[in-house]
């Protein structure tokens, strides 16, 4: 499965698919086997959408078949099941346009500039793109990308200097442990003494603050010192009320994440309480062309199941056929018995005596 670069003109295609968490990733399933090629986007760095964001460990006990698994073993699951289509990936690239065009192609240009033109587009964009929820402190956001983080690109630019850590999760944790001995000093702050990481890293963090190796602090930070455009401490009050002046270079903060429906929301598409609204016999949306499947539509009796998406994703693909092959006529093949999917998916078909 391939990740590409971009390109100086559109990329045409059969399929774009907007997300790829589960959902996102079955569809491209469901193409193969019609024999449609697909580009995906996302935008987070890795495919599995929300389930390997917010719970890749956490078990998943509806998936038929499989009397148990994790999300990121779905996900894992799925990337094999999909690798004879050969999809190419975009990560870190968020859709940002999506239009008709007059010769009946769909145009979608994301966060990046790439570009593309396909004959059909699915949605599988979950609630929405995920987005690091920000520090509400006024006038902190100019700081954002030199001294102020929402996610690591650069954990050596950290080495030998004075950090300050945001947050009760797994992520704020894990950046602690990682930084402490590396940096100058390490500071943890949450609004409370609990915390939503794993036991094991609170009970380290914990520990290395009994040893001096680092420190934490209940409270939130309501402000900062500037001096000569640099961010040179911030202010945290704490339960007690009081605000203590805490000296740092860089800030990190890792409060999660949240959903946006962000530039869906400028398409065109008739909406019914932030979803995408389609028709149950193909999943389309009021776009021809344009599908949506997954926890991102709403219909009579819609229910947010990963199971219920990919049932949504097989109607959406002979859909789209439609749109891609307008001169064929499709018939339904079965996966146990057709020659021409086992082709398609690469095995033998087997001979029964």
């Amino acid at each position: 499965m391939a990740e590409t670069e971009n390109q100086s003109k559109p990329i045409e295609t059969d399929a774009v698919i907007i997300g790829a968490g589960p959902v996102g990733l079955f569809q491209v399933f469901e193409l193969g086997l019609l024999e449609m090629k697909a580009h995906v986007i996302d935008s987070l760095p890795r495919p599995g959408g929300q389930c390997v964001e917010l719970y890749p460990d956490k078990p998943i006990y509806d998936i038929p078949a499989v009397p148990v698994c994790s999300a990121q073993e779905l996900t894992d699951n799925l990337l094999k099941q999909i690798e004879p289509f050969n999809p190419t990936f975009h990560y870190g690239e968020e859709a940002q346009e999506l239009k008709k065009l007059e010769d009946g192609r769909l145009y979608v240009r994301t966060s990046k500039g790439t570009e593309f033109l396909a004959r059909a587009v699915f949605i599988a964009a979950g609630v929405g793109s995920f987005q690091a929820r920000t520090l509400k402190v006024p006038h902190i956001d100019k700081f954002e990308g030199t001294q102020l983080h929402y996610k690591v690109k650069n954990p050596s630019m950290f080495e030998g200097k004075n950090i300050v850590i945001c947050g009760g999760g797994d992520s704020a944790l894990d950046w602690c442990l990682n930084l402490v001995g590396k940096a100058e000093s390490v500071v943890l702050i949450h609004r409370r003494d609990g915390f939503r990481a794993a036991p094991a890293s609170v009970t380290k963090m914990k520990e290395l603050c009994d040893q001096w190796e680092m420190q934490f602090e209940v409270g939130q930070v309501t402000g900062f010192t500037e001096e000569n455009g640099v961010m040179t401490e911030v202010r945290v009050t704490g339960a007690d009320g009081v605000t203590r002046r805490m000296p740092m270079d860089h800030l990190l903060v890792f409060f999660g994440l949240q959903p946006k429906l962000g530039p869906i929301a400028e398409w065109g598409l008739k909406l019914e309480r932030k979803q995408i609204a389609v028709d149950t016999a193909r999943f389309e949306t009021n776009i021809p062309g344009v599908f949506a499947v997954g926890d991102i539509n709403i219909y009579p009796g819609k229910k947010k199941l990963i199971l219920s998406g990919f049932h949504e994703c097989a109607l959406a693909a002979f859909a789209a056929a439609d749109y891609v092959f307008p001169e064929k006529r499709i018939l339904l093949q079965y996966t146990t018995t057709s020659p021409k999917l086992h082709k398609v998916l690469g095995v033998e078909t087997p001979h029964f005596d």
